[in-house]
């Protein structure tokens, strides 16, 4: 094999891998990820996954529970059960049932 194509197929993904790492390290102190040597080595110790693993974290810094259109509705409801009273759950704004129960009476 050529000196050339061993360098190209070492080449490039060395590249796109240290560019990821840069892009990490970059990205993390401008939006507020402390610190950001921690992402940078994430990145670079575990290849791919790790830049994954920044992306995921880097959106739950703009996460808005007020905005959220999925707050309060954890589960599909067949369209046959809609009418049903829903059951009360995390951070639902909603009366339980029996606390609905208590105040007619």
């Amino acid at each position: 094999m050529s000196t050339a194509l061993q360098a190209i197929i070492v080449g490039i993904p060395l590249a796109w891998h240290l560019g990821l790492t840069a892009v990490a390290y970059w990205d993390a102190g401008r939006v507020g990820l402390e610190p950001p040597k921690k992402w940078a080595a994430i990145t670079f110790c575990i290849p791919i996954i790790g830049f994954f693993i920044y992306l995921f974290e880097r959106s739950e810094l703009s996460y808005d529970p007020e905005t959220d259109p999925y707050r309060g509705n954890n589960f599909n409801v067949h369209p046959s059960r809609a009418d049903d009273t829903p059951l009360p759950s995390r951070g639902d704004d909603r009366l339980s049932p029996l606390e609905d129960d208590d105040e007619d009476g």
